[in-house]
């Protein structure tokens, strides 16, 4: 399934090869999805491709070949209500610890798992909540949680690997070094140390063979901080 975002570009490029046989240009896309930069129609193209939905044509200038379209015209972020960031396809912005009665005889939290996050190039999680966690109160901060798979290697020196189970305390700010989930201009995911360097906001890989990238404060938003790990030996 895709987001909002990637089944609109989707379509326009679709809609542009029929009419015309030349895709969009950068601009064009940028200007039809109501994007503030080119490098947001960049990841698309790229989620796009990763997924198998278009093709870039090598040694071609603007070559893209659409090679499937979804099998529902609705995009999977389009549930109504407020704004639902593509971190999470299952709504984020609705999630609530669910009430649900202590497991066995201890009184442990229940938390959602939403899906997975990217520990490398920002990328879209697209799974909905498939099954719940439980952890004692002890390993978690008061308020609300949610928990993700890690995919990628770009947070390895900070002992978070792939496949790995990254608990998240659902909040909107963060301080200098904090792990975070960072949604980038709402439309990508990421797991990254959060800097602020003056206005601007870096997002820092524990990995040397990712660079920092930064970020003006319009651009990001914090969606939760890291608090606790799981990992299967």
């Amino acid at each position: 399934m895709l987001t909002k975002k990637q089944s609109e570009l989707l379509r326009f490029i679709n809609e542009r090869l029929k009419e015309s046989g030349v895709p969009p240009s950068f601009d064009e896309m940028k200007d039809a999805l109501d994007l503030r930069s080119k490098s947001g129609i960049h990841r698309l193209i790229i989620a796009l491709e990763e997924r198998g939905f278009i093709r870039r044509l090598p040694n071609r200038a603007r070559a893209l070949e659409v090679l499937k379209l979804p099998e529902s015209s609705t995009p999977a972020n389009a549930r109504g209500g407020r704004f639902a960031p593509s971190v999470i396809e299952g709504n984020l912005g609705k999630i609530r610890t669910p009430a649900v009665p202590p497991v066995g005889n201890n009184d442990n939290v229940v938390i959602p798992v939403m899906g997975r996050i990217a520990a490398g190039v920002p990328i879209s999680a697209i799974q909905d909540h498939s099954h719940t966690i439980a952890l004692p109160p002890d390993m978690l901060p008061s308020g609300e949680h949610f928990a993700l798979e890690v995919r990628g290697d770009s947070m390895i020196e900070a002992g978070i690997f792939e496949s790995d189970l990254v608990v998240i305390h659902r909040q909107d700010t963060a301080e200098t070094g904090d792990i975070v989930v960072a949604l980038i201009d709402d439309e990508e995911a990421t797991l990254k140390r959060l800097r602020k360097r003056g206005a601007s906001i870096a997002l820092e890989a524990a990995n040397p063979a990712y660079e920092t990238r930064i970020f003006g404060p319009d651009r990001v938003r914090i969606q939760g901080k890291l608090v606790s790990l799981i990992r299967k030996y």
